[in-house]
């Protein structure tokens, strides 16, 4: 197996193009590639004809003897074949000291790149390798003084104006291999470029470890038998082959189809099984943005694009604005980046039906200047132009012509329209989502039905026309430039008015019924909201009636009427007492017992005030029944002379007028505790006891006992926050619609629940400001700023690292990591299990969490999941393993975690359908309800007895504590 620059080239660009050019794949399709092989081979003969014309034709030599290069006497060489052995293995260092490399010469010509058969002699070890090299040319220095070596140079002719790191690494190449030969270190290299054959010097030492890991690199894919997973990228346009690879990734459905995707972001993507452009289309969510975002610009989402081009539609994300008052002029410009000239300037104006276009052509560099003044004089004579262009490159001509030519008057037609130039691209990116796989204005206007006279002619495409023109001045090429720059102006335009209608579109009044219209606002309610089961459409008449046909209501409401199927109305049993007073028909009367001590003075009162009296609708609650009974309660009020107050009558009876404290706590029970729907509730009482109880009444007797609880739920708060333990988590919430989120504080007997707009930090900031405690939470970043130890919830961590271990199960670096931190953490629950949260018993485990960070440390790691592993583990050191210097620090964050369950399943109650004031008060009875639950307590029972403060009745109520089927811990 023979390494060759042509094949290091390869690779540079890509995996795929190196071990199709070795395999000896034909290359068609790509009038480009062929031209730049022949004008860098055109390049390199003419550079070596002046070298030679410049060198002694005595010091001068082609292709060299190579066995005795370091007693050659020339000056220069050309055209220099060597070979040479090396180590190809991965595990092998660049220094002579771990890699055995044996150079041998050749005096053969230059052997074809795509030799067949090539053999590769590996072992388990290691695998050797073949490079071979024809230098351009070597230039031999004389020793600088008696008993020092003559200096070697390589020399590297480059076509390009612009030289690349790309072409630094081939000199480098030539300089490793050149090295070998002679034995001893070649620092130097030169490579002559460009139009004016510049000289470059270029430090061949600083690349030799690069080099090295390439060819290494290169050496793994020749060896394979299957080709490298096939990536598109930014050099695609310039490879042989690819029309092959561009048709076998559109048949993958592959990922590298977006251009715009960073090869990190597609690997993150492929760890989480996500490997075509049809399964990241599922993956899109809308989100709703923090309140610090809102003014900036939505963020690109490539789940998106591809859920464009999955459903054909056009989406939406915020409002793009596209302004139009006044004349438009589309700009698109033609140059030559490598020499950083400009040559063809297309401006079309449009004027309502009519448009005209200008082509200002350049024949030379120098005539820049003479197309930049026509273009002023054009645009000054229109009245008041809008400069519409797409992407960067006319960005930057603009500033570089003014620059070099001068620009405009600071107040003229033609300033005021270059100032306020407006790049159709940056409206388009991350707002605009069109069905195709990139933003290039060829695709764009392909999904819009403009079609080009060249389809699969590009920039580069121009680029090689424009500099076969200069060779060959043909009108027939130049007017195919001056087409596909007019053509390109057109499709500019279309783009445009496409965006302004689908602006004007999404601001119109039916801005949110778009679904299954073919442009799709992707931030509406609508879209966000959109069920599962979806309208049923075709494209079939008639079909979308028989489906509505079919609904189960059309046939109940409309059908068995028709049919003589009468429906039979249901009448509920009426009580008793229907149609005549409550007060007329008690059953029951209640004499409540109330204390003569006055609440606010203390003295005992002697006084009697009037008998208040309360006729409800109320629940007997039995040893094992429950009966509905109309209940008179009577209270016997006194007045306290001192503090001139009237007391007696029981405060929690006055909240409802009609039901009774026992009915509303039966019907928390089961809203709260229970989890069953208020609609549910309701249709419940009116069966089982014929009470009949609107739902917007219960609604608004929930907020008032909500209230009655407030001054609770705040002393479980306060004595949370005086303790010295805190878990604290947080979980979304819906209200109508809008996304909020709820905040649970606990500590092994107490739980609250706070409301919140937002996720972001400064809530639970400024909460905790104060707290001096332990905190146990997730690795959420708010809590980082939070003044106080920290104990990070080592499950968390450890699902974590389980699934890095399932996305990159062959990682032997990452296992060992992962491995070695289970036995630690095991050995901390072995003695928790054995001696509970002790710190006299756990802090034994400290010199072992010392010995695992020293281990991790020292060892140098290679795989990319390994080195994020180490620098979360490093990055938390402190705030894993609180809990060994701490009494009664659990080591997870389960307390909270369980209380987030709690509130989830009443997230389900509420459906979304409650308002910011009725969240708050099911927070404020699911933290009474999840506190007496921590404590085993009855949350029934605590209802019933209408204590406010759960230590009193849990005190007064012993005999009423619940297993522990409930409890968290």
């Amino acid at each position: 197996m023979k390494i060759t620059p042509r094949l290091l080239e390869a690779h540079l660009k890509c995996p795929t193009k190196c071990w199709l050019r070795f395999r000896g794949e034909p290359a068609v399709g790509n009038a480009y590639a062929g031209w730049m092989q022949t004008q860098n081979e055109s390049f390199r003969v003419d550079s070596i004809e002046r070298l030679c014309s410049e060198t002694p034709q005595d010091e001068c030599t082609v292709a060299p003897a190579t066995q005795n290069l370091k007693s050659a006497n020339w000056r220069l060489a050309v055209d220099v074949p060597l070979q040479i052995e090396f180590c190809g293995s991965r595990g092998c260092q660049a220094d002579s000291s771990s890699v055995q490399c044996s150079a041998f010469a050749s005096q053969q010509g230059d052997q074809s790149v795509l030799t067949s058969g090539a053999s590769v002699a590996a072992s388990e070890s290691q695998q050797t390798c073949g490079a071979e090299s024809g230098i351009h040319a070597i230039e031999r220095l004389p020793p600088e003084s008696r008993g020092k070596p003559a200096r070697f140079i390589p020399i590297r002719f480059v076509f390009h104006n612009k030289v690349g790191r790309d072409e630094k690494l081939l000199l480098a190449f030539d300089a490793f291999v050149l090295s070998e030969i002679l034995g001893r270190e070649v620092s130097l290299g030169k490579i002559i470029h460009g139009d004016n054959h510049d000289t470059l010097k270029v430090k061949t030492s600083n690349l030799a470890s690069d080099v090295r890991k390439r060819l290494e690199k290169v050496a793994a894919v020749l060896a394979s038998s299957a080709p490298p997973d096939l990536v598109l990228n930014r050099h695609c346009g310039e490879c042989e082959f690819r029309d092959g690879c561009r048709q076998r990734a559109i048949e993958k459905d592959d990922l590298s189809l977006f251009s715009s995707m960073a090869a990190k972001e597609r690997k993150e993507y492929n760890t989480k099984g996500i490997f075509t452009v049809t399964q990241l289309s599922y993956t899109f969510r809308p989100r709703r943005r923090p309140k610090k975002l809102r003014d900036k610009r939505e963020k690109y989402h490539h789940s998106l694009k591809a859920l464009a081009i999955r459903e054909k539609k056009i989406y939406i994300v915020g409002s793009p604005a596209l302004k139009l008052e006044g004349t438009p002029v589309y700009l698109d410009v033609e140059g030559l980046p490598d020499r950083d000239t400009y040559y063809l300037i297309g401006i079309r104006v449009a004027s309502g039906e009519d448009a005209l276009h200008h082509s200002l052509w350049a024949d030379l560099p120098e005539d820049e200047n003479r197309i930049w003044t026509e273009f002023l004089r054009i645009v000054s004579g229109i009245s008041n132009p809008i400069l519409f262009h797409y992407g960067s490159y006319e960005t930057t001509f603009l500033k570089q012509m003014s620059k070099r030519h001068g620009g405009p008057s600071e107040g003229t037609v033609a300033a005021n329209a270059i100032n306020s130039a407006v790049n159709l691209l940056s409206i388009i990116f991350s707002q605009v989502y069109f069905p195709t796989y990139s933003n290039g204005l060829k695709d764009i206007g392909v999904s819009l039905g403009f079609k080009w006279s060249e389809p699969h002619l590009g920039g580069l495409q121009s680029t090689m026309w424009r500099q076969l023109w200069e060779l060959s001045h043909d009108p027939m090429m130049k007017e195919r430039l001056i087409l596909y720059n007019a053509e390109d102006c057109n499709a500019l335009e279309v783009v445009a008015n496409s965006v302004r209608h689908v602006e004007a579109r999404v601001r119109g009044p039916d801005s949110t019924s778009t679904i299954d219209s073919d442009v799709v606002r992707a931030d509406s309610t609508t879209f966000q909201s959109m069920s599962r089961w979806r309208p049923f459409t075709s494209p079939v008449a008639g079909f979308e009636f028989i489906n509505n046909a079919a609904h189960w209501n059309y046939q109940r409401d409309r059908i068995y009427v028709r049919t003589g199927a009468t429906k039979k109305k249901t009448r509920k049993p009426l009580p008793e007492w229907h149609g005549k007073k409550a007060a007329e028909h008690v059953e029951k009367v209640v004499v409540w017992p109330v204390s003569r001590v006055c609440p606010q003075c203390g003295r005992t009162v002697r006084t009697k005030g009037p008998v208040r009296s309360r006729t409800v609708q109320d629940l007997l609650f039995g040893r094992y029944s429950l009966k509905r009974r109309v209940v008179k309660y009577m209270f016997q009020t006194f007045c306290c002379s001192n503090c001139e107050i009237s007391f007696g009558f029981e405060r929690r009876f006055r909240i409802c007028w009609k039901y009774g404290w026992n009915l509303l706590a039966y019907f928390l029970y089961q809203v709260i505790d229970l989890c069953i729907t208020q609609r549910t509730v309701v249709e419940s009482f009116g069966r089982l006891f014929g009470i009949s109880i609107n739902a917007g009444s219960l609604t608004l007797l929930k907020a008032k006992v909500a209230g009655y609880y407030s001054e609770t739920k705040q002393r479980i708060l306060e004595r949370i926050l005086r303790g010295s333990l805190v878990h604290a988590d947080e979980t979304h919430a819906n209200i109508k619609g809008k996304s909020a989120f709820v905040w649970v504080l606990t500590n092994m007997r107490e739980v609250v629940y706070l409301y919140a707009e937002s996720r972001e930090a400064e809530f639970i900031q400024r909460l905790l400001v104060n707290f001096k405690g332990v905190l146990v939470s997730d690795f959420y970043a708010a809590y980082d700023s939070i003044n106080c130890p920290k104990q990070r919830c080592l499950i968390h961590l450890i699902r974590d690292l389980d699934a890095g271990i399932m996305a990159n199960p062959f990682d032997d670096e990452l296992m060992e990591m992962v491995g070695s931190f289970a036995e630690l953490v095991r050995a901390m629950i072995e003695t928790v299990d054995r001696c509970g949260l002790k710190r006299r018993f756990l802090r034994r485990h400290l010199p072992e969490v010392e010995r695992f960070y020293r281990q991790i440390g020292e060892k140098s790691h290679r795989s990319e999941a390994a080195l994020q592993c180490k620098k979360r583990l490093e990055k938390n050191r402190g705030q894993l393993f609180t809990f060994l210097s701490h009494d009664g620090v659990p080591w997870n964050n389960n307390n909270a975690e369980h209380a987030i369950k709690a509130f989830a399943m009443l997230r389900e109650v509420m459906a979304g359908g409650s308002t910011v004031n009725g969240t708050e008060a099911y927070l404020t009875l699911l933290s009474l309800c999840q506190t007496c639950k921590y404590q085993g307590l009855d949350f029934l029972d605590f209802l019933r007895s209408g204590e406010t403060d759960i230590e009193a009745f849990a005190e007064n109520q012993p005999q009423r504590r619940v297993g522990t089927r409930n409890e968290p811990f």
